[in-house]
Formats: C-alpha cells, structure tokens, sequence
C-alpha cells in the first residue's frame, strides 16, 4: 500500500507538574526536509530526535514540535531579583537626595533595566525517566502520523486506481475510429487525384504509397507500449510501499505514449479521446507528487 508525504501527528504526555506536547507535521518533498523546534529543556537531545524521525520518516517537508506546559508557574521564564532591586532603590534615592537630582518619573522602568535585576532559571537536566517517558511520545507521534499517511495513501491509491481506469476505458474508444480514419485517408487522397487534379496514375504505385503512409500513423505499437505502462502503475501501486519516485517515472512514460497517439491520431475523435486521457493523466502526475 502506498503512503502519502502528506500527514499529521500528535501525542501527549503528563508528568509531575508539567505536560510534554509532540506536534509533526509532513508535506511532500524530494527528500527529507526537517526543522525542529524544541524547547530548551530538550535541546541536548535534538540529534537523537532527528536521527529517529530521519529513520521513521524518510521523506517530506517535515516540522517538528516540541513543547512544555507548566502547572506551576512560580519558576517562570525570568525571575525578578526582589533583594537586587530594592538595593538598587535605595542608592538611587541616596544619590538624588545628596546630588540634588530628580528621582525617575517611572521607577519600575529604570529599576527593571539595572544590571541582573532580570535574570533567567538554569535549564534543569532531563533525568532518564522523564526522557524514556518523552521518547515514548515521541513514538507514538510518529505512529499517528504514519496512520494519517496510510490513510492519505488508501484514498490516493482508490484515486490512481480510477484514473488509470478511465485511460485504459478511453483506449478502447480509439479503436473503432482506427479503421474508419485509414478508409477516410484513402478517400481524400484517390478523390484528389480523380477529381481535383484529373490526372491519370498508376493504382499500384498509389496503393503501395498509402500502405508506406499507413503504417507511418500505425498506432498499434504505441497502444500495446500504453497498457503495458498502465498495468506497470497498477503493479507498483500494489507493491510495497515507498515507491512514489518510480510511480512518478512511469506516469512520464505513459504521457509520452499518449502524446505520440495524439501525434498520430489525424482524427478529430481520436484526438479528443487523446485529450481526455491527459486529463486523467494530470491528475496523476498533480497527486503522484505526494507519495512517499
């Protein structure tokens, strides 16, 4: 079954006094495109994320995201020094009184902005259990978008499935008109030299013209060269999956087929059955993009 590039996954995890958030996100890409943003907790353990998502993923533009929501907000992000900012209060005071300067209109404002009045908590080291605990989420975010994946991938393959359906029912249209546009040609062209030029010619040299012209707008090879690249697709899409690059060359083969049809065609219902099976084509080729 094939997979779609296209996916989400999320997982969460509780532990004691705070709530771990994995968030990925993946659209489709030529190769793995990663970026990361984890909280600074977490940070150390960035390269052993990326090597396990390179692993599981493989490719996409995928964003990864790690976040902490805190219960207790007493150690928030900055911390005022109280004891700091009451001292440096005082000075100031003492300063304006003996100088004879005015005190600041805004005392928060100058105080705030004296030196390691803010200053921010040391990251505390992740323990062991807290790690296995969000490498377990981390896992089963990765299941969860592997699931959406398969689930993209299940619709794209009912998708494909129809379009290359339609172009093989399309291709049995064409073969009625085949035998009607080579009578017509012959028509056209002994009508021409009957009446329009009323010339006299040799018919067996006419006829051996026409069998040379004929097979010039033969279409049988390129029909047979046709499904077999549709049963090629069909083949591929039930394999295993990973194989979006290879669905995707084989969709070129199966254009360039069809557009040697149109080339050939010489048959206005011909040519408009052409168009409708690159119609269904491009579907293909908009949608293939997104398998893995």
């Amino acid at each position: 079954m094939i997979q779609s590039m296209t996916g989400y996954g999320k997982a969460v995890a509780t532990l004691p006094g705070k709530k771990i958030t994995i968030e990925i996100k993946s659209l489709n890409s030529k190769s793995l495109d990663l970026s990361t943003r984890i909280a600074p907790a977490y940070r150390e353990k960035e390269i052993e994320i990326r090597q396990v998502l390179s692993k599981e993923i493989a490719r996409g533009k995928v964003d990864f995201n790690l976040w902490v929501e805190k219960e207790d907000y007493s150690d928030a992000a900055v911390t005022i020094n109280e004891s700091l900012v009451e001292g440096y209060y005082k000075q100031i005071k003492a300063i304006s009184q003996h100088l004879d300067i005015a005190v600041p209109n805004d005392w928060f404002q100058t105080l705030l902005r004296m030196p390691e009045v803010l200053t921010k908590p040391e990251i505390q080291e992740v323990s062991e259990e807290e790690w296995k605990v969000v490498s377990s989420t981390l896992q089963e975010a990765i299941t969860n978008l592997m699931n959406f994946r398969m689930q993209e991938g299940a619709a794209l393959e009912i998708k494909f499935k129809q379009n290359i359906q339609k172009i093989e029912d399309l291709l049995l249209e064409i073969e009625p008109y085949e035998k009607e546009r080579i009578e017509k040609i012959r028509e056209r062209i002994t009508e021409t030299l009957e009446k329009a030029l009323d010339v006299e010619y040799d018919k067996n040299r006419l006829e051996q013209e026409l069998i040379f012209y004929i097979e010039k707008l033969d279409v049988n090879e390129e029909k047979q060269r046709l499904k077999n690249h549709l049963n090629y697709f069909i083949t591929t899409l039930n394999g295993p999956s990973g194989q979006g690059k290879k669905l995707n060359f084989i969709s070129q083969e199966i254009g360039r087929e069809i557009n040697t049809l149109g080339s050939k065609s010489n048959h206005a219902s011909m040519q408009r059955i052409v168009v409708q099976m690159k119609d269904e084509l491009e579907q293909i080729k908009e949608q293939v993009l997104n398998v893995l």
